[in-house]
């Protein structure tokens, strides 16, 4: 393997360290004994789920290829995860605020196990039935947990500001280094030690297990809103209401599905950006260096919610820089002349879309819980699960038809309609931070008056 390699991996791996080593007092919150109990619970759990989740991600295509069937078999597979989680997704959220998000937790797992326990099996149908059981389950990875840890923080009255310490914590660990070492663990067990390509699903469906365990043992549940009034049309009509009538909910909804679609999208289009002449790179190492540079956004994120800095404007410059970061293949294939060799080492155009889609991934590591944040700010408490899932329903449908079409439009095409997205996504960032500020200040106002008004009989 290429030096190259090494320096991006180990120049991201030092800067990482600094950040977290360096940290001085303006980065870190005073916090409670109980406060940080509690967030250790958390993060564990949620370490757990994503390495579940994780572990499964390197060897499905190829399982799927080695029971004989073709892309375009496995593209309905992959198809049908997404439109699953795009159906079900707003009815299962709706009874994790309906039913309790504890209860929806427990339900991710045994969902997510018994996908992975259908991938013994070499039969198409209960293959098909394995993605759309993953696709339940993505849906309550992405909303069940969040939603149970903002109700938990709140009933437990930890002061608002320490949430984004359990955001930041959860989504280094959760989607950094458990990615990293999930990647690590898959490939020993299906390559070096031969257990072959289900094995990562077995021990995918063991750690569920412990996480599952570690919940019904030690999380209390809460709700959305129990009262027995409301059915699943009510939960829905609910949530529609908090959309249609609150502009920041919906900007927040258009931000999250424009950033994630092109955020999937890119999972889909880097392998073949950076070897277009089937250039022979590292895929599993390249993987991990994504995943640190997604740690070292959300270390720089950490440093941001702690120092009070304003979610509404910093995302507005991580949009900016992400769109520029996926319009970079565009340009290199306009400016640097591509080899007709097949095979080879790593282009220079390649080299350079590397480094830009690095940046990209910090800038995904800054984002997860800088939405966090804002969606705990924003969402109402009595139908959050159900909101976050409607929020799914546009994102789920655009990777369904980039899927259904990814080898109709050149790659160049795509990566520049994922810049187009990201730009849209910093314009209506702007306009929610212009909603937000006039709403404060109009409150504020409110406020003053009603202050004045027994002072003025």
């Amino acid at each position: 393997m290429e030096v190259f390699y090494y320096l991006v991996f180990g120049g991201l791996a030092a800067v990482v360290a600094g950040l977290e080593l360096g940290k001085g007092a303006k980065d870190r919150v005073t916090t409670s004994q109980a406060f940080n109990s509690f967030k250790n619970n958390y993060v564990l759990v949620y370490s757990l789920m994503m390495s579940g989740d994780w572990l499964q991600g390197a060897d499905v295509y190829y399982l799927y290829s080695q029971y004989g069937f073709d892309k375009g078999d496995i593209g309905r597979l992959f198809i049908a995860g997404f439109g699953s989680s795009m159906l079900f997704g707003t009815i299962v959220g709706s009874l994790a605020d309906k039913q309790g998000r504890k209860r929806a937790c427990i339900t991710y797992c045994i969902s997510y196990i018994l996908s992975c326990i259908t991938k013994h099996s070499p039969e198409y149908k209960i293959l098909m039935i394995g993605r759309v059981l993953g696709g339940i389950a993505t849906s309550l990875l992405f909303s069940a947990f969040e939603s149970w840890l903002v109700a938990e923080h709140n009933k437990r009255a930890f002061d608002p500001q320490w949430l984004s310490i359990t955001f930041s914590k959860a989504i280094f660990l959760g989607n950094g280094l458990v990615a990293i070492v999930s990647g690590l663990f898959a490939n020993l067990l299906a390559d070096n030690l031969g257990f072959g390509p289900v094995a990562p699903f077995d021990a995918a469906a063991c750690f569920l297990a412990i996480g599952m365990a570690i919940i019904m043992s030690s999380w209390s549940e809460n709700y959305g809103d129990p009262s027995e009034s409301k059915d699943l049309m009510s939960q829905f009509k609910v949530a529609a209401k908090a959309i249609a009538s609150d502009e920041k909910i919906a900007l927040l909804g258009a931000i999250q599905s424009l950033f994630e679609g092109s955020m999937y999208t890119f999972v889909f289009l880097w392998t073949p950006a950076l070897s277009p002449n089937e250039e022979d790179i590292p895929h599993g190492f390249i993987f991990a260096t994504f995943m640190l540079s997604s740690m070292l956004g959300s270390s720089i994120a950490a440093r941001l919610l702690a120092r009070k800095l304003k979610v509404e404007g910093y995302m507005q410059i991580v949009f900016t820089i992400s769109a520029f970061t996926l319009f970079l293949p565009v340009v290199t294939n306009f400016l640097v002349p591509l080899t007709s060799v097949k095979g080879g080492s790593i282009s220079f155009g390649g080299t350079l879309q590397l480094l830009g889609f690095c940046t990209f991934e910090a800038c995904v590591g800054i984002f997860w819980p800088s939405i966090m944040k804002m969606r705990s700010q924003y969402i109402p408490e009595e139908a959050r699960s159900t909101i976050m899932n409607f929020f799914r329903i546009p994102l789920n449908l655009f990777v369904c038809v980039v899927l259904y079409n990814v080898n109709a439009f050149p790659i160049t095409v795509m990566f520049g309609m994922c810049s187009i997205f990201l730009f849209m996504a910093a314009v209506l960032q702007r306009r929610l931070m212009v909603i937000s500020d006039l709403h404060k200040s109009s409150t504020k106002a409110q406020e003053m008056i009603d202050e004045d008004e027994p002072l003025n009989p």
